[in-house]
C-alpha cells in the first residue's frame, strides 16, 4: 500500500499534518485536498491547542497544484476557509513554495520558513488563478504582493521576513523545531483568549471575492451534505413529516 499523501500526528497538545508526496514535491491533488480538509476537521474536533503544517522533503513545501490532476476546490484545504479553525495555525516550509501552496501560508498565523525557500505564484504566467490570493493584500504592504502575483518572480525567505510574510527565518532543517517552540508556547495560554483575539483578528481583516465565495461555499456544503437534507426528501418521498435533527 502508498503512504498516505497527508500525515497527522498528536504532540504535547500541538497537531502535526505534514504534506507527504516528497517525490512529486508536494504537488496538490485533489486527494491531497480531501485529506487535508479531513485533517483540519480532525484538528478542530481534537483536545490539541494549535496545528502546524508542514512537508516532508527538502526540494519544496509544495510545488503547487499537480497539473495532471489540478484541484480546483483547493479552497476546501485552506485552514480558515474549507474548514472553520478556531485555534492557531503554524505554517513550517522550506523549499519551494508554489502557487496554491502559498495560501497555507497566507492563512496560518505564524509562520516559519527556512533560509533556502522561495514563495512564488506563478499563476499569470501559466493563465490560471483561482483569486484566493489576493486577500495577501490585507496582510502584507500591497507593492510587495503586486511584484509577487503579477510578476511572477520568486521571493526569498529573507525578503518575505522584511514584508512580514513569516515571522522567522531559520537554517533548513530547522523550520519544524523553530514552530513547535511557538507551537508550545501558545499551547500554554489561554485558549478561550487564543480563539478570542483569532476570530476578532479575522474579523477584522479585508476578505478577497474569492475568500467571500470560498466560505458561502462551505456554509452551502454543511446544508448540501447534512443529514438533515437526506431526511427531507426521504419524508417527501413517503408523505410523512421530516424528523429534522439540525445536522
Amino acid at each position: 500500500m502508498s503512504e498516505p499523501v497527508v500525515l497527522t500526528r498528536s504532540e504535547d497538545r500541538v497537531f502535526i499534518i505534514t504534506l507527504n508526496r516528497p517525490d512529486k514535491r508536494n504537488a496538490l491533488t485533489k486527494e491531497v485536498v480531501e485529506h487535508l480538509n479531513a485533517a483540519w476537521r480532525a484538528f478542530e474536533a481534537s483536545d490539541d491547542r494549535v496545528a502546524i503544517i508542514t512537508a516532508n522533503g527538502d526540494r519544496a513545501f509544495t510545488a503547487g497544484a499537480d497539473l495532471d490532476d489540478i484541484p480546483h476546490d483547493l479552497w476546501r484545504a485552506v485552514p480558515g476557509i474549507g474548514v472553520e479553525v478556531s485555534k492557531p495555525v503554524i505554517a513550517a516550509v522550506s523549499g519551494w513554495v508554489v502557487g496554491g501552496g502559498l495560501l497555507f501560508v497566507q492563512y496560518a498565523d505564524l509562520a516559519v520558513a527556512a533560509d533556502d525557500t522561495k514563495f512564488v505564484y506563478p499563476e499569470a504566467k501559466v493563465g490560471f488563478s483561482g483569486g484566493l490570493i489576493a486577500s495577501l493584500a490585507a496582510r502584507v504592504p500591497h507593492k510587495a504582493v503586486m511584484e509577487l502575483v503579477l510578476v511572477g518572480d520568486p521571493l526569498e525567505a529573507q525578503r518575505a521576513y522584511e514584508i512580514g510574510l513569516v515571522n522567522k527565518v531559520v537554517p533548513a532543517g530547522q523550520q519544524l523545531d523553530a514552530a513547535l517552540e511557538y507551537a508550545r508556547k501558545l499551547a500554554a495560554n489561554a485558549p478561550l483568549v487564543l480563539a478570542q483575539l483569532k476570530r476578532f483578528v479575522g474579523r477584522t481583516l479585508p476578505k478577497g471575492p474569492s475568500e467571500l465565495a470560498g466560505l458561502a461555499r462551505r456554509e452551502v456544503d454543511a446544508v448540501t451534505f447534512s443529514a438533515d437534507i437526506e431526511e427531507g426528501l426521504a419524508a417527501f418521498k413517503a408523505k410523512r413529516p421530516p424528523v429534522f435533527a439540525g445536522r
